[in-house]
């Protein structure tokens, strides 16, 4: 009988040093013995057993790389994917192995990205890195392999209804029931758990919790921690340029428009207002120089009821006015809709003046924290992980792209439901004039006005007509760091996709964005959501936007809320007293403090602003990826670039900012780059 002449492939198991949980113990090792089977294009290797139960504990801990070899008869081809199978001895034995590396026997090294906890004793197939469309797909095992992933994908992710009329959601109980994979890791675990339990204590707000009282003046709010901005905005809240300035650079730099044409609803003569230069309200218009924040998404809103007692939540409409020296000054303010007696136009000389601001500065912290924020990054980032999840194969060139913009994101937004949200006990039920049956209102009313131009920055700025506002930190910024995201997206996309015919006859790219169209945008065409791809150009644009909401759109309007918020005055979650329906009929000081939420609910409102600011031990910037799912040469080069790039956003925004701090006057550093995280982590 003739001799077989065997070769040999060298296997580099690399296991993670990840740990799930609060106490850590799922911490990807296991002592279990581990087997793997190699598949090539001309044939597969038998299952080889990689080490014994004694073997175990030292090859697989966390953090090492082991090197095993298999043996074959003869040379296997071009490595196409491996099986892996761990036995499942011991319960609760749950693995994490990060990356395969296999030297064939002619000197090629074929790289496999796993990063997936394998906790049964089944046989678990991974692609070797080379990202393909399915397309190109060409092997029947590798086509039954890409099918297999996402049959077991649909059934691990589906979609639920939380709210009716809402983005549809992750379906889970609780953050315990998400797949390992999206799961926190120990050290965010207990970093969130560790930083909302004393971030009362931190914030000097332990006695305060549970305090009905009123405050007892103005300054007695400004004996809690603060920092440099939040210093910023007790000092200057009162101001009419500050007031202003924070919809440019603020919270919320979404609302303002410049107008052109005063609506109907909101009767500003020119006998009412005293423009710089004596010019008139029709003139100022026709230069650019008028805007309007319209809070029309609140009427008729019922506000909650806290403690027994009826909330207020107006609907305001704000004209505001760029000076010479560009400065953006409110001239007038209508605090609801509909235009009538007792509902007063506000102006600068009127000693409601203040008062007025405040109902407006109340009614834009349910608009951010509901709409902007909430609706607009973090439902809308959970759409985009589960349709990905759900549709897309880890060969796929989309989901080596998109898949680090994913973390976390579906266990912050479980949470969010849990104790943010809630309809029975949560933050906005407990303390905010949105919370309760209002916070339903408020999200449907938002869904209902959602458009795709929205969400992205070029066209969102141009259609509020902003392109050329002085001082508008938030739209340089966005529109930078979204061309940078394009020409990476770009770049990637357009290295695996040649034509648009590619695009098109795509299956598991048409089934990703009609599944956002469907549950994320709930089919409404309205929206402009595409419901196809059939160009590069479609699906790059869609990409980018995909990525910036993640990453810099949700650090613009969630990184400040301590910065902004920590001073109470400047955005009260809510307001107790009804606004005044004539001019001149309440005195500032009583009606401010009155009008005011109580003690109890600032601190509990700081508390949890405290924590949704804070950034976590094991943050990942904008760029940076840690697991290379990437494995060829041009999308690594990208990803380099893309670093390169970023870099030099950040060096622009810190030259920029540096006369600006001179002066004294407030940095804009909510999308410099080292600062933004990959996904709605927070």
């Amino acid at each position: 009988m003739a001799k077989v002449n065997m070769v040999t492939y060298t296997v580099k198991v690399s296991t993670g040093s990840l740990a799930l949980g609060l106490t850590g113990l799922t911490n990807a090792s296991t002592v279990n013995s581990v087997s793997i089977k190699l598949v090539g294009r001309k044939g597969e290797s038998e299952r080889t057993q990689l080490n014994s139960m004694l073997e175990a504990a030292a090859d697989f801990s966390k953090g090492t790389t082991s090197t095993f070899s298999v043996d074959c008869p003869g040379s296997l081809g071009e490595l196409v994917l491996i099986e892996l199978e761990k036995k499942a001895l011991l319960v609760g034995d749950d693995w994490f192995p990060t990356k395969i590396d296999i030297t064939s026997p002619e000197g090629d090294v074929y790289r496999f990205p796993v990063y997936q906890w394998i906790a049964d004793g089944q046989p678990h197939l991974f692609r070797e890195g080379k990202a393909l469309i399915s397309s190109k797909d060409e092997l029947p095992l590798a086509k039954k392999c890409r099918e297999k992933e996402l049959k077991q994908r649909k059934k691990a992710y589906q979609w639920d209804v939380y709210i009716k009329g809402i983005p549809q959601c992750m379906k889970s109980d609780n953050p315990l029931d998400l797949p390992l994979e999206v799961r926190f890791s120990y050290n965010k675990t207990t970093q969130f758990l560790y930083t909302g339990a004393k971030s009362a204590l931190e914030l000097k707000l332990t006695a305060l919790v549970i305090s009905k009282d009123n405050w007892k003046g103005i300054d007695a709010i400004a004996k809690v921690k603060s920092n440099d901005i939040s210093d910023y905005v007790q000092k200057h809240w009162r101001e009419d340029a500050f007031f202003g300035y924070q919809y440019l650079n603020g919270l919320n730099p979404m609302l303002i428009r410049r107008c052109t044409t005063l609506p109907v609803k909101f009767p500003v003569t020119n006998d009412m207002l005293r423009l710089p230069g004596g010019r008139s309200l029709e003139e100022e218009m026709k230069n650019g120089n008028i805007f309007l924040l319209d809070y029309e998404n609140l009427d008729g809103v019922e506000a909650n009821i806290i403690d027994g007692e009826k909330q207020y939540l107006m609907a305001p409409l704000v004209l505001l006015h760029s000076t010479p020296d560009h400065k953006l000054m409110p001239v007038a303010i209508q605090l609801k809709q509909k235009p009538s007696k007792t509902n007063p136009i506000f102006l600068p000389p009127d000693n409601d003046w203040l008062l007025a601001k405040i109902y407006v500065r109340s009614a834009d912290f349910s608009e951010h924290e509901l709409n902007i924020h909430l609706l607009r990054t973090h439902l809308l980032a959970e759409v985009f992980a589960v349709s990905l999840l759900r549709n897309v194969p880890m060969v796929h060139p989309l989901y080596k792209l998109l898949i680090p913009h994913t973390r976390y994101t579906l266990q912050i937004n479980s949470l969010a439901r849990g104790f943010l949200i809630s309809d029975s006990s949560g933050l906005f039920k407990d303390y905010a004039a949105s919370g309760g049956e209002a916070t339903k209102t408020i999200l449907k009313k938002s869904t209902a006005l959602l458009t795709y131009s929205s969400l992205c920055p070029p066209d969102d700025i141009k259609e509020r007509g902003m392109e050329s506002v002085p001082g508008y930190y938030y739209r340089d910024d966005a529109l930078k760091m979204w061309a940078i995201i394009h020409r990476f997206v770009e770049g990637i996309l357009g290295y695996y996709y040649k034509t648009d015919a590619e695009v098109k006859k795509d299956s598991e790219l048409q089934t990703w964005i009609q599944d956002i169209f469907e549950h994320g945008f709930l089919s409404n065409k309205r929206t402009g959501v595409p419901q196809r791809l059939s160009s590069v150009d479609e699906l790059v644009k869609f990409a980018t936007m995909v990525i910036f909401t993640g990453s810099a759109q949700h650090s613009a309007v969630n990184t400040g809320q301590f910065d902004y918020g920590g001073w109470m005055p400047n955005d009260p979650s809510t307001l107790r007293r009804p606004p005044p329906t004539t001019k001149g009929s309440s005195s500032e000081s009583s009606s401010v403090l009155q009008t005011l939420p109580d003690v109890g609910t600032t601190a509990n409102v700081m508390a949890a602003l405290w924590l949704l600011s804070k950034e976590s031990t094991d943050f990942v910037a904008l760029g940076h990826h840690p697991e290379e799912y990437f494995t060829e040469e041009t999308p690594c080069n990208l990803m380099a670039k893309f670093r390169a790039e970023l870099k030099q956003l950040t060096k622009y925004v810190h030259d920029r900012n540096q006369p600006l701090e001179a002066s004294g006057s407030l940095p804009y550093t909510f999308m410099d780059p080292q600062l933004v995280a990959n996904s709605v982590a927070i």
